[in-house]
């Protein structure tokens, strides 16, 4: 969006990747030179926060995407270690090839490490986000999962009439769904991180990305044998090229009618 464009923004809702509504634009922070830098959010809860432009995707002022700040930074580091391992190789190699003095071998090898050890330790920061996001979730799954029963349960009785009971259903249905898509993206993102601590960075991709957009989980129903049964990844957006991984298949237990 032009920098004109991006004052449409003001007081409309943002949306975190999973279609939750999160807050709204309040205003914007502007460099002497007039560059935006960041973007001052009224939460729902009603706090306001400066955040920064980097974690926001704006669309003709109108859909207004607030980024993970997690997973930026995990796409970042993932990109970074690698690059590092490489050029940290690259530089050994010339000095057993005598291209390069030992001196300056020492110097160069010595400043790859000092940030190598760096983001290490920055990526074991997001490991211990992306836990705490992934309990959250889990919580959050295992309430809606309660609440689906409860309803079914007060449908079956006939204490809820079949709209009501749709209207409630439905809304639980998608909570769910987005819950579990956020789960799976931080179990993603703390084994991608994982991976490139405990690993060999230099034999990895080089575009090592987590997620670029967020997958929108579309689940069937399935038949209600009481059994666990996987939700179908049919996705509407579909994940960033550089994953090389397959898709992953979360599992949801199932409850009465509820199709999960």
């Amino acid at each position: 969006m032009s920098t004109s464009n991006l004052f449409l923004s003001l007081g409309k809702p943002i949306k975190n990747e999973y279609g939750k509504v999160i807050g709204k634009v309040a205003s914007f922070a502007l460099d002497p030179n007039g560059k935006f830098d960041a973007v001052f959010v009224e939460f729902s809860g009603g706090q306001f926060s400066k955040q920064s432009m980097e974690n926001f995707r704006f669309n003709d002022g109108s859909d207004i995407l607030f980024v993970s700040k997690i997973k930026s930074q995990a796409n970042m580091l993932c990109d970074q270690i690698p690059l590092l391992w490489r050029k940290d190789q690259a530089v050994k190699d010339l000095h057993d090839k005598q291209k390069i003095a030992p001196d300056l071998f020492q110097e160069l090898h010595n400043s790859f490490e000092g940030v190598l050890n760096q983001l290490k330790k920055d990526g074991q920061v997001i490991i211990d986000e992306a836990s705490v996001e992934i309990a959250r979730c889990e919580e959050e799954i295992k309430s809606l999962s309660y609440a689906i029963a409860n309803l079914e349960l007060e449908h079956e009785i006939g204490q809820v009439g079949e709209e009501t009971y749709q209207t409630a259903f439905n809304l639980l249905q998608d909570s769910l769904r987005r819950a579990t898509t956020e789960k799976t993206d931080y179990d993603l993102i703390k084994s991608k991180v994982s991976s490139i601590l405990i690993g060999d960075p230099s034999t990895l991709p080089k575009a090592n990305k987590v997620y670029a957009e967020t997958v929108t989980t579309q689940q069937k129903p399935v038949s209600t044998s009481g059994s666990l049964t996987s939700t179908s990844n049919n996705n509407n957006t579909a994940p960033s090229a550089d994953l090389p991984e397959p898709p992953v298949v979360v599992y949801v237990k199932e409850i009465g009618k509820a199709g999960l």
